[in-house]
């Protein structure tokens, strides 16, 4: 099973197919040759293995970071209740 945690696109080099995206804080180089849809800055994508597969909505991609920033202060409260 894979996870692909909502991104959003903060650069497009349209000439290389290349973005820039905003993982949770990360940033990082991803290809977008898969896209037929033209890509922009503020764009939410999913990301499988460096390549951009699809664009979501702003709410459906709020939505489930949101549930991945419950999931990770809920790692990180069982991290130190063991310390």
């Amino acid at each position: 099973m894979c996870l692909s945690i909502p991104s959003q696109v903060i650069e497009v080099d349209e000439e290389s197919s290349i973005a820039v995206v905003d993982m949770m804080g990360v940033k990082r180089q991803v290809h977008s040759h898969l896209m037929t849809d033209p890509l922009a800055v503020g764009d939410y994508v999913l990301i499988h293995i460096g390549f951009i597969m699809d664009k979501i909505d702003k709410e459906e991609a709020e939505r489930n970071l949101a549930q991945y920033q419950k999931l990770i202060d809920s790692f990180d409260s069982k991290e130190q209740e063991k310390c």
